[in-house]
């Protein structure tokens, strides 16, 4: 069998089923009324409530680290999931690099203990050194004192009584020498003796003479000379002796300065280089990371990046120091992260009651409190969007279940406030026209616009005030070649005002979307007549001149808008629904912005349910007949 009537067959089939598919749906059938037209208004409880998607996480938690220096490769990593007991090894990292560090700082340690006992030892030596010294100077001086009273009550005594002893003797020689040459002298007269001996008596005498004079004299000199000379070095020696003990204490201080700086410095470096040793020892036990507590290991998930989140890890990857690594988790108690938009940030407090629903229990809804709501917004959103500011906020869950995993994506619903009594409409029912809030309310084959007063809102519904009663049929999209009044120019508030509402076009994440324009999810409700963002809107019972008579024949003008219908789009909402990130609008709507009305039907495309559940003319709180299927209805 050939291919080609394969192909063909296969096309046909295809085209068919297209077909088909095409003429269920009604885009071929000018949208006349095989679909649903509108929905009617409601009463009854309505709760308003903040909607946000978020994670599940332990609320109590085990965060192990890289806590070596630098970088580092994982060389062993546990799979994700596992559970383990104290003690099991979760994660090696590499520290090649490490253990050479290791080593050398062995050396360095063994070089520095060698350095501090030689240190010691010198001062060892250079104390007693000291000692020698000191006693040594000391000695001298005691010596040269000891000299000085032993002159003073020794020598001097002694040598001053020898030159008197001499001087007495000398005194007694020259008396006889003068006898002796007296009794000479007359013996010579006589005859006895010659003259030669009488020269010899007279030269004895003057012997004895000249050794008195000198005795004397030898006296004279030890009193006026010798005496004081030898105090005077006696007293010399001493003080010197003491000069010298100074200068001996002083340079032993010295050098024992010196080298008890040189010891400190050397302990100083062994206890530096030791604790380099005991740093690298603990980094290297700290490779080994080892479960602290049982529990289940699931891998840290690392914030950053362009995209608000890091590489996952794994086996050779490249972690730095204090990165998280792995957590383990208790099982007891459960929290959700999420992030609060800030339109909508006022709305919720500490201790509000939350719904949570867990995508993986679908089945379930939990009751949760409101535990955090930072003050900052979160700067990793930055990347993905720079006009996005989300709050993070922690949702304590107050029933755990054993289903329940840390990472698990779920929902929460945080009750602000139950109105028991309320009449309300969708959030796509709601049109600006003019800058006024208007619903369009279906009267036969008319279309009659009526002003609103609008209340409290939530993703889904919003409160009525006045200008529309329970049962009355809205519509979702505005027909087709319908127009409401563009607002180029913003309204002003007056006192009177209920709440702002955002132009379609510019609502940004946070409320919900605005009909017949490309709003995101997360802003005030907003209507379509202005879908290009037209400002505050200033609901009120009374609208423009002649508004609540101003009507349409569906007929006339065509069938109703198919779902992703829109008015026409402005050219300052134009600019602000680009910025958000919006479709812009089809020329038809360029030209009905300009102010020349465009042949046939102004659309523009809904983008894919950009506000959550958004489908068409229907919501996700509504099904194909517009019943409700919200569970605050």
């Amino acid at each position: 069998m050939s291919r080609g009537p394969l192909i063909v067959t296969l096309l046909v089939a295809a085209l068919a089923t297209a077909g088909y598919f095409v003429r269920e749906a009604g885009w071929l059938d000018g949208g006349g009324d095989q679909g649903p037209r509108g929905v009617p208004v409601r009463r009854g409880p309505l709760r308003i409530s903040v909607l946000e998607n978020g994670n599940l996480k332990a609320a109590k938690s085990i965060e192990l680290v890289n806590e070596l220096e630098g970088s580092s490769t994982i060389l062993f990593l546990i799979p994700e999931g596992t559970r383990v007991e104290p003690g099991r090894l979760l994660c090696e990292l590499d520290t090649t690099e490490l253990r050479e560090r290791f080593v050398t700082q062995q050396i360095a340690v063994q070089s520095a203990e060698a350095q501090a006992v030689k240190a010691r030892q010198l001062l060892e030596i250079q104390k007693s050194q000291n000692q020698s010294d000191i006693a040594a100077a000391e000695r001298k001086l005691e010596f040269a004192q000891k000299d000085k009273v032993k002159y003073v009550e020794g020598d001097w005594p002694q040598q001053e009584q020898a030159a008197k002893d001499e001087i007495l003797l000398a005194e007694e020689e020259l008396k006889r020498a003068e006898e002796t040459l007296r009794w000479s002298a007359t013996l010579e007269e006589r005859g006895f003796l010659t003259r030669t001996e009488l020269d010899a008596d007279k030269l004895a005498k003057q012997r004895a003479e000249v050794k008195l004079s000198q005795s004397q004299r030898k006296l004279e000199l030890l009193i006026e000379f010798d005496r004081p000379r030898e105090l005077q070095r006696l007293q010399a020696d001493i003080d010197e002796f003491v000069r010298e003990k100074t200068r001996v204490e002083l340079q032993a201080s010295a050098r024992l300065v010196d080298l008890e700086s040189d010891l400190a410095a050397a302990e100083s470096k062994l206890k530096l280089e030791s604790e380099k040793l005991a740093k690298y020892s603990d980094q290297l036990a700290k490779a080994k990371i080892l479960a602290p507590v049982a529990g289940m290991v699931v891998y840290a998930k690392e914030d950053g990046g362009r995209w608000g989140r890091g590489d996952p890890i794994a086996e050779g990857t490249q972690v730095r120091e204090r990165q998280r690594l792995i957590t383990i988790p208790s099982s007891d108690n459960m929290l959700v992260e999420a992030s609060i938009h800030e339109s909508v940030l006022e709305q919720v407090r500490e201790g509000q009651d939350v719904i949570v629903r867990v995508d993986a229990l679908p089945d379930r809804s939990f009751r949760g409190r409101v535990r955090y709501k930072a003050l900052l917004p979160d700067q990793n959103q930055w990347w993905a969007n720079p006009n996005l500011r989300v709050y993070r906020t922690d949702v304590d869950v107050l029933d755990t279940d054993v289903g329940m995993r840390p990472g698990m994506s779920c929902s929460i619903e945080v009750v602000v406030a139950d109105i028991p009594e309320a009449t309300y409409i969708p959030v796509q029912a709601v049109f600006l026209d003019g800058g006024k809030p208007v619903a369009l309310v279906e009267a036969g084959r008319e279309v009659a616009i009526r002003p609103l007063e609008l209340g409290r809102y939530n993703s889904t519904w919003v409160e009525i005030l006045s200008g529309l009663e329970p049962g009355q049929e809205v519509l979702l999209s505005q027909p087709s070649g319908f127009q409401l009044e563009s607002a180029l120019v913003e309204p002003e508030e007056s006192a009177e005002s209920g709440p702002p509402m955002p132009g379609a076009g510019g609502a940004s994440r946070g409320g919900p979307p605005a009909n017949g324009a490309g709003g995101q999810r997360g802003g005030p409700p907003s209507a379509g007549a202005d879908g290009g963002g037209a400002g505050p809107g200033r609901p009120g019972a009374a609208g423009p001149p002649g508004a609540g008579a101003r009507s349409v024949d569906p007929g006339a003008a065509g069938s109703a808008a198919q779902p992703g219908a829109a008015s026409q789009q402005s050219p300052a909402g134009a600019a602000r629904g680009a910025e958000a990130g919006l479709p812009a609008a089809s020329p038809g709507a360029k030209a009905a912005a300009s102010g020349s009305p465009a042949p046939g039907a102004q659309v523009l495309r809904l983008p894919a349910p950009a506000a959550r559940g958004f489908q068409g003319p229907t919501h996700a709180g509504l099904d194909a007949r517009g019943t409700s299927t919200s569970p605050c209805a």
